[in-house]
């Protein structure tokens, strides 16, 4: 079965996960892939495709389309994720101690504008399930593990929590991403600012040699960011992530804004949005950290792309690997291959 039968069958599929609860139609869409894995009917999209390499942080990906962080919060689905076809797989975020994340509902579908807005918090199984699931995956592919503080951790405490998952997943991560930039989890997007930026990367700095040691192997690490900050902002932040020795920026995490959606259903909920609203202002911000990193670092780009025009246009802005996530929700898995194809001719 190519790209457009699997296109086909997931448009007949949408009105049925549609009419569940955005959480329910989550949980259901990973149990159903868990199966077509199982019965080898997984890989159907991409099959046939060309591998697409591109080295980025020192690792050489198959391809440049990955799964963004969020869809597999607990590292639950490795092996029926690979094998749609990404480049490489974003788990996580996760936490030291599982929690419950945030009181339902949390999800919500914005239909009309292509949008999805989320509260969930974090919620995962914790460090010790995760590390576990991710050692027995079969899946060989590139894993990039993110990381997050507990919510009940004051944030003045955070690098602890960082630090203690950091330990964790160093020794088995493709790379490590330190998540600091949810609008989920109170504070947190203060850890971008200031001095507990500052004290955040010297930690990190520091704890990163130290664990070098230990597993013979230096694990890139890349920062996620958000999307609402001033351009001003984003400089900064791209010179202190360079002087500190962050491998990669992730640009970016979903928005606070509710431009364009603030009358639509559900467009008033708490939470971050993502999706087609999304897609300008993380490219905006794309365009400004690559302008002024000037290939210092590389930039992975996040946030609307549901058509391979739009992973073309996170490529061209300076990104050197795109994600998606939304758009899969949307579009299903036949966006991986419409994304990779496009990107042949970048």
């Amino acid at each position: 079965m190519g790209d457009a039968a699997g296109a086909t069958l997931y448009a007949l599929a949408r009105p049925l996960l549609f009419a569940l609860d955005p959480e329910l139609a989550h949980q259901a869409t990973l149990a159903g892939l868990d199966k077509a894995h199982l019965l080898g009917a997984g890989g159907f999209c991409t099959a046939g495709l060309p591998e697409d390499p591109v080295r980025v942080m020192g690792i050489v990906f198959p391809n440049p389309v990955g799964l963004a962080a969020g869809m597999d919060k607990s590292a639950a689905h490795i092996d029926s994720l690979g094998a749609l076809g990404f480049g490489f797989l974003e788990l996580g975020t996760v936490t030291p101690r599982p929690q419950p994340g945030n009181a339902r509902p949390r999800l919500f579908r914005l239909p009309r504008a292509n949008a999805l807005i989320n509260r969930f918090g974090f919620n995962n199984d914790g460090i010790a399930k995760f590390t576990e699931r991710v050692r027995a995956a079969r899946y060989r592919g590139i894993l990039g593990l993110n990381i997050g503080k507990n919510a009940t951790t004051p944030i003045g405490n955070a690098w602890d929590d960082y630090r203690d998952c950091l330990r964790e997943v160093h020794a088995i991560a493709g790379y490590v991403t330190i998540n600091i930039s949810s609008p989920n989890t109170s504070q947190l997007r203060e850890l971008q600012q200031g001095e507990e930026f500052e004290s955040l990367l010297a930690n990190l700095a520091q704890e990163r040699e130290r664990l070098a040691d230990r597993d013979g192997r230096r694990t890139p690490v890349a920062v996620k960011i958000a999307p609402d900050l001033a351009e001003d902002d984003l400089r900064r932040i791209a010179d202190r992530l360079v002087a500190g020795g962050i491998d990669a920026v992730i640009a970016t995490n979903t928005t606070v804004s509710r431009e364009g959606v603030a009358a639509l259903p559900h467009g008033g909920e708490a939470g971050g949005l993502s999706g087609v609203p999304l897609r300008e202002l993380s490219t905006r911000a794309i365009r400004t950290l690559s302008s002024h990193l000037a290939g210092a670092m590389p930039i992975i780009g996040v946030g609307g792309i549901f058509t391979g025009e739009d992973a073309r246009e996170k490529i061209r802005a300076g990104a050197s690997l795109v994600q998606v996530y939304t758009g899969l929700v949307y579009r299903g898995p036949s966006l991986v291959a419409e994304c990779r194809t496009a990107l042949l001719r970048r």
